[in-house]
């Protein structure tokens, strides 16, 4: 029998929202990989794997929509991975918002593989409702929706080289609730209690990064009250996610418009904890207002 240095992700998630991108990239990184298995086909697949003459030890499964007729029968196969001790597996879910999935199926004129005549919309919510439950037992899931694919490639080498022995880092990342809120966050603060700069004439071109801003919302005693609270759980949980085998941990920081608060709150924390762990930070929606 293999030893648990063995590696099987399953890659499966909403049509159209970057599988095809990510099996590219696990290939790319020296997986062997397997597009669109049959569920009822992961049993014996696994046993091919449990061989001992067998030298693969990365596998990249992907298990979509168009092998629906044996849908039924993934969450026993599932069942049956968790019971392999010398298997490491991991679920791998990609998501996008329905109206990027919409644009996507128009731009390359393909029909969604559950509308059946119909809206690509309609296919699209049939399926979510079909992978609600792989969603909620995925370990993972990557929200497409503001990727390109060379930024989706980055994100699957940084979170999977290395054949998973990463050190575990941390990413701390602004947005603004106005555009919605990042599904692959791990920790989500919601910092619009703080008083905004937005309603300064003068600071409302501005954002977070410059001093004038930052030094307005740092001012407030409640402010000095938050970060201390904020910062004595990061440095609890840190610990915690790192333990229970997190690759990484996204933590994000949001405001109304991603522009003002989050990002001048981002910043602090990248700055007392990048002395500390493996840390990077991002503000993702910094310039959608100037977009407008």
């Amino acid at each position: 029998m293999k030893q648990s240095e063995t590696r099987l992700i399953i890659i499966t998630g909403m049509s159209g929202a970057g599988k095809t991108v990510a099996v590219q990239s696990f290939e790319d990184l020296g997986f062997y990989c397997v597009d669109n298995l049959p569920p009822t086909l992961i049993p014996k697949f696994i046993e091919l794997m449990k061989d001992a003459s067998n030298t693969i030890r990365r596998v990249a499964l992907v298990i979509d929509l168009r092998s629906r007729e044996f849908f039924d029968a993934l969450y026993d196969s599932l069942d049956t991975i968790e019971r392999e001790d010398w298997l490491q597996e991991h679920i791998l879910f990609f998501d996008a918002k329905d109206e990027v999935l919409v644009s996507r199926y128009k731009e390359t004129r393909r029909s969604h593989p559950l509308e059946v005549g119909g809206l690509p919309l309609t296919g699209i919510t049939k399926e979510r409702e079909m992978l609600e439950e792989l969603r909620g037992r995925s370990q993972k899931i990557i929200d497409t929706s503001n990727l390109a694919p060379k930024a989706l490639r980055e994100k699957i080498h940084e979170l999977y080289a290395e054949d998973g022995h990463k050190v575990f880092s941390v990413h701390i990342v602004s947005f603004g609730f106005k555009y919605g809120i990042p599904i692959d966050a791990d920790l989500m603060f919601d910092v619009r209690f703080l008083p905004n700069p937005f309603y300064l004439e003068h600071m409302r071109p501005l954002t977070g990064l410059d001093d004038e801003v930052a030094n307005y919302v740092f001012k407030w005693p409640t402010t000095e009250q938050f970060n201390e609270k904020i910062l004595g759980l990061l440095h609890f949980l840190i610990p915690q996610y790192k333990k229970e085998g997190k690759s990484q941990l996204v933590v994000a920081i949001g405001c109304t418009g991603g522009q003002h608060r989050s990002v001048a709150l981002t910043e602090y924390y990248y700055e007392q904890l990048k002395g500390q762990y493996p840390v990077r930070k991002s503000h993702r929606d910094i310039e959608k207002r100037k977009g407008h």
